[in-house]
């Protein structure tokens, strides 16, 4: 079966004018990516209910470019808790990556969410969780109500470089006192004239540091709290905005989390995606394809805990015998593996509906509460495993402890996933009237 999934890998490579060799960042290969995309409708099925050949080609040159070009540069990223964005996302743009699902007249691919499933699946062969997280900000996060909603004018000034890596983007939702409250935010957009004067402050912001824009939610009118708030690109440089600090935090050392702050910050009315008054809404859009990212994301980190775990204990002798032999630590990755199959079935399924226009508010916040859960289960397990080894910075399960601990919280803590699920299920206590 293996063989024969090679040989067909292979044929679509050769098909591709790819065959035997990673993308590459010049132009013309590109140019080849997009005609591959072009195809990808056609594919004929596969084993997978997701993935299909084209899927399977992604992934692979992804995979080479991580290996060749990411990851062995991790370590000292870890050690500077910095990575250069705009060197690794050009990197990514050239070759395709930020715009899988963004329409081709901007210079993405324009295909379907299953070929960024397999991106964002496939990102989780990072050697940390940092990148990858600055990563999903930039395609599932920041852009994707630009992409479905802004304006042509809009669209080129920031989606088309953020497509390319030419532009780092963030995304500024959170505050000091507004987390996964997403309605409590207190940043205000002024009108004045043909243009909008911010003041407030966004907190957590990933890519703060180092974006060129920041996909901002105001509040731009009086009324009801989910009716008066905007999306705003806002350009990072524009006089009065301020990178306060950079967060220190425990994991995801890579990646940089700011606090900024905005004075007076004028930025032209045309900044508003969509229509105004309309932000709160596209942001609850926009969360369905970054909780998405997120459930996917953690895929691959799961599986490399118990494979490492496996082959660590296989080798580590206690007693007599390796520790992999004990009965309580093979049934325990056992356990394990089939949580993990069991949410990788769930996040396959969410994908598909939402590839076919379904409404996956509900299943992305059940795949979101089972990944972010069942990584601090494994991380926690199988670093036991690892005795005083794991408790080191000389291992990757170490790291990915660390890490992936900020899935339970980033987001939409698994609380707000709770809440999103009941209300669908019609179980939440009704409000009490005033």
């Amino acid at each position: 079966m293996f063989k024969m999934a090679q040989r067909v890998l292979a044929a679509s490579f050769r098909q591709a004018g790819l065959a035997k060799r990673s993308f590459s960042s010049s132009k013309t290969t590109f140019q080849k990516a997009q005609a591959v995309a072009s195809s990808a409708s056609g594919s004929s099925g596969s084993d997978d209910i997701v993935y299909g050949p084209e899927h399977l080609q992604l992934k692979e040159s992804l995979r080479k470019i991580i290996e060749r070009d990411i990851n062995p540069h991790v370590e000292e990223w870890e050690q500077a808790k910095n990575f250069p964005a705009h060197k690794v996302f050009k990197l990514l743009g050239d070759n395709g990556f930020l715009g899988v699902t963004k329409p081709k007249e901007y210079g993405g691919l324009d295909l379907d969410y299953s070929y960024a499933c397999a991106v964002g699946e496939e990102l989780g062969y990072i050697n940390c969780g940092g990148v990858p997280m600055a990563i999903g900000v930039q395609t599932d996060m920041a852009t994707p109500a630009l992409a479905k909603f802004g304006s042509d004018y809009l669209k080129r000034e920031f989606l088309a470089p953020s497509i390319s890596g030419d532009a780092v983007a963030c995304l500024g939702v959170s505050e000091v006192g507004s987390g996964s409250d997403v309605a409590s935010i207190q940043t205000r957009a002024s009108r004045k004239g043909d243009d909008l004067i911010i003041n407030g402050g966004k907190m957590w912001t990933t890519n703060g540091t180092q974006a060129d824009w920041m996909c901002c939610l105001a509040i731009t009118s009086e009324g009801a709290p989910h009716r008066n708030k905007s999306l705003i690109c806002l350009p990072m440089k524009t006089p009065g905005v301020t990178v306060a600090k950079k967060i220190q935090k425990i994991g995801m050392h890579s990646s940089d989390t700011a606090q900024i702050f905005f004075e007076d910050v004028r930025v032209p009315r045309s900044h508003i995606i969509g229509e105004e008054g309309e932000g709160f809404t596209y942001q609850m859009i926009q969360f369905q394809e970054e909780r998405i990212f997120a459930a996917v994301g953690a895929l691959a980190p799961i599986e490399r805990m118990i494979e490492e775990t496996i082959k660590y204990t296989r080798e580590r002798k206690a007693f007599g015998q390796s520790v992999l032999d004990n009965q309580v630590v093979h049934f325990t990755l056992g356990e394990l593996a089939t949580e993990l199959e069991m949410l990788r079935s769930a996040v396959y399924r969410t994908v598909a509906l939402y590839v076919k226009g379904n409404d996956v508010t509900k299943m992305a916040s059940m795949c979101k509460l089972k990944a972010g859960r069942l990584l601090r289960e494994a991380s926690d397990k199988c670093l036991q495993f690892w005795g005083g080894m794991g408790y080191t910075d000389e291992v990757l399960i170490s790291r990915l402890y660390r890490d992936t601990r900020l899935f339970s919280i980033g987001g939409g803590a698994d609380e707000v996933m709770l809440s999103i699920i009941c209300k669908y299920m019609r179980t939440s206590p009704k409000p009490t009237k005033k």
